[in-house]
């Protein structure tokens, strides 16, 4: 018995972001195992509702898989006799069609809920980024998330990043400097983040150096950690002037997909932060 609930499934591999193929039989003539807008959806690992079974199957699986593993974005027809060549004997002819139609989102972790943080999100959430978007006062987060965002309140931030997958990016752009601190100490510990930046001025970076490094962390690691962040050739100190800037930082970065983000020093770096001036560091 086929079971058609493609649909139910994609709603879900998009809730996960797990990337996905929909395969459609967009022509057949003369006998084929199942006619003309027939889907399934193919993952990496899992195969949701029919086009019919057999050989036909199997090369589709195997197409859509291809274009999984190579990160391909844009759709393919395929035709297919489908005779003894393929090892079937229907005797017909279908054509197939393969979109990709799930990206793959970089997880993206958040701490802080102040200006540009709220900035930020607006943006990122147009951009292939899931978001954990952590702070402990509720009252700053905003009534209702974008899309991909999920809302963490959480009495003991640090704690939280023990739990998150390995490869994600960090923004640390709390109200508090010492939690940022310990922020930092942790992201670092974990040793395995894909981009790690703290928003700040570049008295922040060096005085999180000094402290760091008391800490027992050495040069490569604290490498690791950007900050100021954000385009140097973006200057501005509008919260909405920053978050572009550290949007397209962050694009930078997932669009190198085999090179780990490293910090860059600090007088080559804009100052930026999510404070008012009179208590900049």
């Amino acid at each position: 018995m086929f079971k058609d609930n493609w649909i139910q499934v994609l709603a879900e591999l998009e809730r996960r972001s797990e990337p996905c193929v929909l395969v459609t039989v967009v022509e057949h003539k003369g006998s084929t195992p199942r006619d003309s807008g027939t889907k399934m959806l193919v993952t990496e690992q899992g195969c949701y509702a029919t086009i019919g079974g057999g050989h036909l199957e199997y090369k589709a699986l195997k197409l859509a898989r291809d274009m999984l593993m190579q990160g391909e974005q844009q759709m393919k027809v395929e035709r297919f006799n489908l005779g003894a060549s393929l090892g079937q004997c229907c005797g017909g002819m279908a054509t197939i069609m393969l979109e990709p139609v799930v990206r793959a989102r970089h997880h993206l972790v958040l701490f802080g809920a102040g200006h540009v943080a709220k900035a930020l999100v607006h943006i990122l959430a147009t951009l292939p980024f899931r978001i954990t978007w952590i702070d402990e006062r509720e009252s700053e987060f905003p009534v209702e998330q974008p899309s991909g965002v999920t809302k963490l309140v959480s009495e003991d931030p640090v704690a939280e990043i023990d739990s998150q997958p390995a490869g994600s990016f960090y923004l640390v752009m709390t109200h508090n400097h010492q939690l940022d601190l310990e922020l930092c100490a942790r992201i670092l510990k974990r040793g395995d983040a894909r981009y790690f930046g703290v928003i700040g001025s570049r008295t922040k970076r060096k005085r999180f150096d000094y402290k760091l490094k008391e800490r027992g962390f050495d040069e490569a690691a604290l490498a690791r950690m950007i900050c100021p962040i954000g385009l140097p050739e973006v200057t501005g100190k509008h919260p909405a002037e920053i978050a572009v800037s550290v949007a397209g930082e962050l694009i930078a970065a997932y669009q190198q997909p085999v090179k780990a983000a490293t910090g860059t020093p600090a007088d080559e770096r804009k100052a930026v932060a999510d404070e008012p001036a009179s208590v900049r560091p």
